[in-house]
């Protein structure tokens, strides 16, 4: 079994008032449920930050900023969106400020609306909310048992426009581009044309940026910033090179918000053992942070680190292939990594897919995991595109073993195929309330993964425990993980169903059926459950 040291936490968690019955079980980061949103396209809930640094060029179709922002997010976990989908972590594209002018990559006219175009890794950008909205929403998700991971990016800046100026040569190179066919030519590099690449792989000392340092005393808070900065450099022993001052000011957010974790991004493109310090200096905030706010931990896991590896497939296990050079990212710095073939592998079966990905965590990625996702801002090729097989994509994607990824938009069959957007952009449209409120098709997907969501949630056994088939036809099958145990029954006939749960589950054993809401006792070694559904979802009561 994995990480049994999580079970530490469970002392605490029961002893919180939100628990609501003995089978509560302890959250595992193996098992989440993840919601990814672009902060800009999910809610607009406060629409008098919408413009800001004079933003105003038309930019092509879906590449200007859209308007959502923190409170948008604030005012959906206020209304249990999350906790009815049964999310127990957000994560959310980069909220610190961009540049403040657009760039053309080929695609027409874009703004820095999905925040990986840093100018300014201090502050957020008021386009997506103030630092005050962070904390309030960072407090309240927590409060619904809802982990925030942010993501991080460590190596590039945004691009240099007429009114945002290159870093000087000590912190970035601007050439050459990538070519990708080789490890050197894969880091030591730019990724596109314009998109300066921070020096990771020094050491050597460098000054902060006289533009920083500019505007810093500008918003008069540049003493405070360089205390803070000497603080952390004298603390740690680390060279004041680029990497570290970028480590420390995302580490900050860890240290003064409490965020739990963080998604990375570009893993890849900079030297591994980057990543094995920013996890380090990440969770000394976060061992700070609990230090400073005993009441407000939520319990004793790790922080939490998820990397995109681009190209990286669970069935590499833990190494990736430059072609010339395999690297482990397990061990520099992650506990998982994003499953770039997830949505391949959710084309075959049921008993295959689950079979197969349960041996492998428990295998080669034992005490690791991965993050699948069938639907993301920059896979142009999803499992769904269309959004023709939702239902199927739902339940493959909430019943596999390791972490959930839920896209915005992938429980209510958000458009992907935006008329007139280009490249990515199609796949980062605005947010269809108006569907989750109008369209009855929309309500029944959302109801379904509603139902999945919160039974994984409930029950770390799904993403995190061990699978085992029970019968073939009708395809039954159980997980356990620790104490938890499931079982689950999928393409089955409507109506009454039975299983033999001899071995599985007591005589007298009461269970209930998550997705329909009915109960049963297990007599003469069976399950025996009429509903109108071909799906069972049986939980020990």
């Amino acid at each position: 079994m994995k990480k049994i040291f999580l079970l530490a936490g469970f002392a605490l968690l029961t002893s919180c008032a939100t628990v609501q019955n003995s089978n509560k079980q302890p959250f595992s980061w193996e098992g989440a449920n993840m919601y990814f949103l672009l902060t800009d396209r999910f809610k607009n809930g406060d629409q008098t930050n919408d413009l800001n640094f004079g933003r105003t060029e038309k930019a092509a179709v879906l590449r200007g900023f859209e308007g959502g922002d923190l409170r948008g997010i604030i005012q959906k976990i206020d209304d249990n969106y999350f906790s009815d989908l049964g999310i127990n972590a957000i994560w959310m594209t980069p909220i610190v400020e961009q540049i403040h002018g657009a760039t053309d990559e080929g695609t027409g006219k874009t703004y820095g609306f999905h925040g990986y175009w840093t100018k300014d890794w201090t502050a957020l950008d008021p386009n997506f909310g103030t630092k005050q909205d962070l904390k309030e929403l960072v407090e309240k998700a927590h409060a619904k048992g809802i982990r925030v991971v942010l993501d991080a990016v460590i190596n590039h800046t945004g691009p240099v426009t007429p009114i945002d100026s290159v870093y000087p040569n000590s912190w970035v190179r601007t050439s050459p581009q990538c070519t990708y066919n080789s490890y050197q030519n894969t880091t030591a590099c730019t990724l596109v044309a314009n998109l300066p690449d921070v020096l990771t792989e020094s050491d050597a000392e460098a000054q902060l940026p006289q533009m920083l340092v500019e505007k810093w005393k500008k918003e008069g808070r540049y003493d405070a910033e360089m205390k803070s900065l000497n603080n952390f450099f004298a603390r740690t022993g680390y060279p004041k090179a680029p990497k570290y001052y970028i480590m420390k000011w995302l580490a900050d957010y860890v240290e003064t918000f409490g965020i739990d974790g963080y998604r990375v991004d570009t893993v890849k493109h900079t030297n591994e053992d980057v990543w094995k310090d920013f996890q380090k200096v990440c969770q000394e905030a976060f061992d700070i942070y609990k230090r400073d706010n005993p009441t407000k931990v939520l319990d004793n896991n790790l922080f939490f680190t998820v990397g995109e590896v681009y190209g990286y497939g669970i069935s590499q296990k833990q190494d990736y292939n430059f072609s010339d050079r395999k690297v482990n990212y397990y061990q520099n710095g992650f506990k998982s990594l994003i499953n770039f073939d997830f949505k391949g592998d959710a084309n075959k079966s049921y008993e295959e897919l689950f079979s197969n990905y349960s041996k492998l965590l428990h295998g080669d990625l034992n005490g690791k995991t991965v993050m699948n996702y069938l639907t993301s801002h920059d896979d142009g090729s999803p499992f769904d595109k269309d959004r023709t097989r939702t239902f199927e994509a739902a339940t493959k994607l909430l019943l596999t073993p390791g972490i959930s990824q839920v896209y915005y938009g992938d429980e209510t069959a958000r458009d992907l195929t935006i008329e007139g957007a280009s490249g990515d952009a199609t796949l980062r449209s605005n947010m269809n309330w108006n569907d989750v409120q109008n369209n009855a098709e929309t309500k029944k997907l959302l109801v379904h993964y509603q139902k999945l969501g919160k039974f994984r949630a409930d029950h770390p056994a799904v993403g995190a425990g061990v699978h085992q088939m029970v019968s073939s036809s009708p395809y039954w099958f159980i997980r356990t993980f620790n104490t938890d145990k499931v079982l689950i029954g999928l393409d089955l006939n409507t109506g009454t169903k039975e299983v033999s749960v001899t071995g599985i589950f007591e005589n007298g054993t009461k269970l209930r059926d998550a997705y329909s809401g009915k109960t049963i006792k297990v007599e003469n070694g069976k399950a025996i459950i009429n509903t109108e559904f071909s799906l069972v979802l049986f939980e020990q009561i």
